[in-house]
């Protein structure tokens, strides 16, 4: 059985910070292309960031140079460390997982955690 399940999700005020976690059990977490993914209500989900089997990220605009992607193989986690938080920023983030050597805007990931709410504002 398949689980990806995010933590690290909360409320912060503007120009806050939070480092979102995501922990997968049931594949082989290093042949997996992972990413962030974010759906604010009446928006459509958008990639936020992604990182690659061999390590290399990428970022969508409205995130570069705020966010950080990143993976610990040996604790099957994926992390989004996020700073200077905009309310535009607010969302539920989700992490999946693709069994590809990069993940790519067009990608659907085989794999999906349930999710965690990440709310900016004063």
């Amino acid at each position: 059985q398949v689980q990806l399940g995010e933590s690290g999700g909360g409320l912060v005020q503007p120009g806050g910070s939070l480092r979102l976690s995501c922990t997968a059990s049931g594949i082989i977490f290093s042949w997996y292309s992972m990413g962030w993914y974010r759906q604010a209500p009446g928006k459509q989900r958008e990639l936020v960031a992604s990182i690659s089997r061999g390590g290399d990220s990428n970022y969508a605009d409205s995130v570069k140079g705020r966010f950080i992607i990143s993976r610990d193989n040996g604790k099957n986690t994926l992390y989004l460390q996020m700073n200077s938080l905009e309310p535009e920023d607010t969302a539920v983030y989700y992490c999946g997982a693709l069994l590809r050597g990069s993940l790519m805007n067009s990608d659907s990931p085989t794999y999906w955690g349930q999710g965690t709410q990440v709310t900016v504002s004063s």
